[in-house]
C-alpha cells in the first residue's frame, strides 16, 4: 500500500525526505546513471538502518533485548520508515530496468542497421545445395512401359484369360 507524502514527511527527517523525493517521476527520469547509483546506495543504507532498529525494538518488546520496553514508547515509526524507503528503492529499480531495456533496444537497432548496410560476404559459392534446388540425376536404366503398381494386376488378368480359354 502506498504511503501519502504527508505521512512520509512525518516519518523522516529532511535529508531522508529529499532522498525519497528524488525517486519520484520527473526528477528520477532526469538523473544521470552515476547519480542514480549513488542515490540507490544511500537509500539502501537508510533502509537497512531503519529495518535493523525496528527489528531490535521488536526483540526488546518480547524481552529478548537488553531491556524490556513498551513498543509504543520506543517505536519512532522505523517499520513505516523502512517500508517507505523500500518503496523508493522499488521505484529506482524499475527505472534502472527501464533504462537497461532501452539500452538493449538501441543496441539491437544499431546492430540491425549495421547488418543491413554491410555488403554480402566474399565467400565462394557452395555449389549444389538443397536451397538452390537439387535435381535428380538421370537414370541409365530403361524406361518402364507399365507402372509398377499395375504389374500384378495385368499379369493376373492374363492368367484368368488363359484359364477361361483352356476350360472351354
Amino acid at each position: 500500500m502506498a504511503t501519502s507524502k504527508l505521512d512520509e514527511r512525518r516519518l523522516m527527517n529532511d535529508e531522508e525526505y529529499t532522498l525519497v523525493e528524488q525517486t519520484r517521476y520527473p526528477v528520477l527520469g532526469k538523473l544521470e546513471d552515476a547519480a542514480l547509483k549513488e542515490l540507490t546506495q544511500r537509500l539502501r543504507e537508510r533502509r537497512d538502518r531503519a529495518r535493523d532498529i525496528a527489528h531490535r525494538q521488536r526483540r526488546e518488546v518480547r524481552g529478548k533485548g537488553r531491556q524490556a520496553t513498551a513498543f509504543e514508547k520506543k517505536d519512532a515509526g522505523n517499520r513505516q520508515k523502512a517500508r517507505v524507503l523500500a518503496e523508493a528503492l522499488t521505484r529506482i529499480n524499475s527505472e534502472r530496468t527501464r533504462r537497461k531495456a532501452e539500452e538493449l533496444r538501441a543496441n539491437a537497432h544499431r546492430a540491425f542497421a549495421l547488418r543491413q548496410g554491410s555488403e554480402a560476404s566474399a565467400r565462394p559459392d557452395a555449389g549444389r545445395t538443397p536451397r538452390k534446388g537439387m535435381h535428380k540425376n538421370a537414370s541409365s536404366r530403361r524406361d518402364r512401359i507399365v507402372r509398377p503398381m499395375d504389374v500384378g494386376r495385368v499379369s493376373q488378368a492374363g492368367k484368368r484369360a488363359q484359364a477361361v480359354r483352356d476350360s472351354a
